[in-house]
């Protein structure tokens, strides 16, 4: 708590400062929600249903300065996010994550409060670039999704488990009718090839770029992107829950695809199509869970997005195949997520429906899961 209050009373010194030299702008939002999850029959003895009491709080902080400098921050909570114990598998059923809390067993919970993210640059009017904890967009761009959780890239998980930001570097300028932004950042942060004492591992980190160009076609808005890893990655495909293991390593994936806008009257539909692929042999390496294990895979996401007023939903669609093993494994996952916001007063009750299924067909045999999170939220913004 104390160091909150001095966050809070330090941005208040800070937003006394004269205008002519700087503008400070707050807000943010407070939410609670409770969410009741439901699995089929495979998971009812170790995940039987129950209500799940969930709470965030997120503070908004930008400051603009002269000569078009500015900076950017998001304070939050980073918590697990879950009650009990159980590891990654708990992780994945409860959830939590994106800055939400789990009352826990006891009322034991740790609200751990930080900057979730932390940017600053400088905006030229066409052009600008931007250095630190980069937001992602992640929910309404699933490139991320895809590439970082080929396995299952469905209920945003980029959001959930990676918070929706990357530590990088942005630049954005015009060029014809459109705008072209590249973002370089790091996804693991553990050096390979390393020799103690020498600094050959230095530029090792797992690197990655993002490229898209944002244009419009008459009412239409299309926004091409590619994303790849620019080195071997550690940790940027998705937990095995049942090993604990990566899905796989030391690989560097590919992902490329378009978010699609078309507007039709009062409302907003939105189609995205990605396509990811990862080839390669895993390296013999102390650090690789599995040195020298092969890697050959390739997948794509579809979403279909409509809005309309107080109303949200999509439907998404996945298929991927995985062949680095003598048994080939094909995953096929969809999701539908519904929302509907409603007013009151100063603040917003939100119904929401979360609805996964999955499944795994390998040779002969084929396991099938399902999940349903229905959740009410209340949100007061300020």
């Amino acid at each position: 708590m104390k160091r909150v209050l001095s966050l809070v009373a330090m941005f208040a010194v800070l937003s006394y400062a004269s205008p002519a030299s700087a503008e400070l702008k707050f807000g943010g939002d407070v939410s609670v929600r409770v969410r009741d999850e439901s699995f089929d029959a495979a998971h009812q003895s170790t995940a039987p249903d129950n209500l799940y009491y969930q709470y965030r709080a997120r503070l908004n902080v930008a400051g603009d300065f002269e000569g078009g400098y500015l900076f950017r921050a998001l304070i939050s909570n980073e918590a697990p996010g879950f009650s009990g114990s159980g590891g990654a598998n708990t992780t994945a059923k409860i959830g939590g994550g994106g800055g939400w809390q789990t009352v826990g067993y006891g009322n034991t919970e740790l609200y751990t409060v930080g900057f979730s993210q932390l940017y600053f640059g400088r905006n030229y009017g066409e052009s600008h670039y931007l250095l630190g904890r980069l937001p992602l967009n992640s929910t309404n761009n699933p490139v991320f999704d895809i590439h970082l959780y080929p396995k299952n890239p469905l209920d945003v998980p980029a959001t959930t488990f990676n918070n929706d930001r990357l530590f990088g570097v942005n630049y954005g300028t015009k060029i014809g009718s459109g705008d072209l932004n590249v973002v370089v950042g790091v996804f693991d942060n553990l050096s390979k090839n390393n020799t103690s004492g020498t600094g050959d591992g230095a530029l090792n980190d797992g690197y990655a770029a993002v490229v898209s160009y944002k244009t419009r076609i008459g009412d239409v808005t299309v926004e091409p992107q590619v994303l790849t890893a620019l080195n071997q990655h550690d940790t940027v495909t998705q937990t095995t829950y049942s090993t604990g293991l990566p899905f796989h390593q030391g690989i560097r994936p590919v992902t490329f695809g378009a978010n699609v806008s078309v507007p039709a009257g009062d409302v907003k539909l939105g189609f995205s199509g990605f396509h990811t692929s990862g080839h390669g042999t895993t390296p013999s390496s102390t650090i690789y869970a599995n040195p020298g294990a092969n890697v050959d895979y390739s997948g794509y996401l579809l979403r279909a997005k409509a809005e309309y007023g107080p109303f949200l939903a999509w439907y998404d669609y996945n298929k991927t195949t995985d062949r680095s093993d003598s048994i080939t494994h094909k995953y096929t996952n969809k999701f539908v997520w519904a929302q509907y916001k409603i007013p009151a007063g100063k603040i917003s009750i939100q119904p929401t429906v979360r609805y996964l299924t999955t499944s795994d067909n390998a040779a002969t045999s084929e396991t099938k899961t399902s999940r349903l999170r229905s959740e009410l939220w209340a949100t007061l913004t300020f």
